[in-house]
């Protein structure tokens, strides 16, 4: 009986309708998240390499940044090429085994994005409120540490979720109205009982979302008490400056998935879901770099430099 299971899960594939529901806007979105796409992955292979080759911006937060710079490349080129490739081919099936695959991967960098930005937050909590031991506190050793902590737990959580997944049956072809292959995607294709998948996806989001939410908010907390206590205007304008784009990618990224999973499903039509979900997994890698590198003086005076330099080599 197991062995039938097993190979009825092998035969199944979905169907990802994406926007296909809209044929007249098929042109248009191509062109629009094809854009999208490009600007995300020149954006944010451009914020790592300045990072890398300026040594003005060699220090723990832009070491942070890199490394988000980084995720949010792999979590568009994850799903967006798929997305766009659906806008303009007949075959919108995937296997099964090919959506699990990009469940992983995608779970893997949303969820490590999570952890990064809690970790981006302490290192302006220690930044802006203990100076004297930022040195110290967010040594290069430390600042490795807490990176590792990001990634594993990304991983961590994708393979809890993945697992949950492997348990389900799958008994036949389903037409998924989404354009990528979420938790919800599969539980609703499943034909087999659900209850433990829930129950880890219950747990296991929960606890990831709200912990590192949780970090967050007592960092900020922390922070905004501190800069109240300051007596220097100047002083309380440059540390608001600092943390003005990371709690702006905090707040768009916080905000999209706590409106797209903690609103009821009867309130979510199909067309929500699928905006929402294009917008934490395809906007918003393009739009950190832009957030960052305009908001941020350093990051801009060296892609000034870096354009001189390649001007005057001409």
């Amino acid at each position: 009986m197991v062995s039938t299971d097993k190979n009825q899960s092998s035969e199944v594939v979905f169907i990802l309708l994406g926007f296909s529901d809209y044929p007249d806007l098929q042109v248009p979105l191509f062109l629009l998240f094809l854009t999208i796409y490009t600007v995300a992955v020149v954006g944010n292979l451009g914020m790592i390499v300045i990072i890398q080759i300026s040594p003005k911006l060699q220090t723990p937060m832009y070491f942070f940044l890199k490394n988000l710079s980084f995720v949010d490349f792999c979590c568009s080129t994850i799903v967006t090429p798929k997305l766009i490739q659906n806008l303009v081919v007949e075959d919108k099936s995937v296997s099964i085994k090919g959506c699990i695959t990009q469940f992983f991967f995608a779970t893997t960098c949303v969820m490590t994005e999570m952890a990064m930005l809690a970790v981006m937050a302490y290192d302006r909590l220690v930044a802006i409120c203990y100076p004297l031991l930022y040195s110290v506190a967010m040594s290069p050793k430390v600042c490795s540490v807490l990176v590792t902590v990001a990634y594993s737990w990304g991983i961590t959580f994708s393979l809890i979720f993945t697992y949950s997944i492997l348990v389900l049956t799958f008994c036949e072809t389903k037409i998924i109205n989404n354009f990528i292959c979420e938790y919800l995607v599969f539980l609703s294709a499943s034909c087999s009982d659900k209850h433990f998948s829930e129950t880890m996806l219950f747990i296991f989001a929960n606890l990831s979302l709200y912990c590192t939410l949780s970090i967050i908010l007592s960092s900020y907390l922390f922070i905004f008490v501190t800069i109240l206590k300051m007596h220097a205007g100047r002083g309380r304008y440059k540390a608001f400056s600092t943390c003005a784009s990371h709690l702006t990618a905090v707040t768009i990224f916080y905000g999209t998935i706590l409106f797209l999973y903690c609103i009821p499903n009867s309130k979510n039509t199909g067309l929500v879901v699928r905006i929402g979900s294009a917008f934490y997994t395809v906007m918003i890698p393009m739009l950190n770099p832009l957030i960052y590198s305009l908001r941020n003086k350093d990051v801009r005076e060296t892609f000034r430099k870096l354009m001189d330099l390649k001007i005057i080599s001409q």
